[in-house]
């Protein structure tokens, strides 16, 4: 019996596979024939920039929702719930933590920039009185 239901499982996988893979073929083409309809109403009928902005929404909701129903796509909503998850637990620094943070990096960028401004003038000099 255990093999039966593993042959089930396995014919019922290479099913799925099978649409799914039917289904990201058509994406492809919806988002194939939405460049295709855009460059071609651009360039023949430039006064419908609205329809031609409707269309290619229409186009991209309905290639989205056939993404989002494969397998694939299922797991990157998943993901994408779970990175908002997360999202939600960073403890985000406060106004002042930020501004003195800032202020910290552009003192350092400063003071870095004036070191190698002076080693770059000293350094000149030397060259300067050896060649010159």
């Amino acid at each position: 019996m255990s093999s039966k239901a593993e042959s089930d499982n396995s014919n019922q996988s290479g099913s799925t596979k099978t649409l799914d893979g039917l289904k990201w073929c058509l994406v492809v083409i919806v988002v194939g024939v939405g460049v295709y309809g855009n460059h071609y109403f651009a360039k023949y009928y430039e006064q419908f920039l609205l329809y031609r902005v409707l269309g290619l929404l229409v186009l991209a909701l309905f290639a989205g929702f056939v993404a989002f129903s494969t397998e694939k796509g299922s797991r990157f909503w998943t993901l994408l719930k779970d990175a908002k998850a997360e999202i939600r637990k960073v403890v985000w620094p406060t106004r002042q933590e930020t501004t003195q943070t800032t202020l910290i990096v552009v003192a350092a960028v400063l003071l870095v920039g004036l070191f190698l401004w002076g080693l770059d003038s000293l350094l000149s000099w030397i060259v300067n009185s050896l060649i010159g």
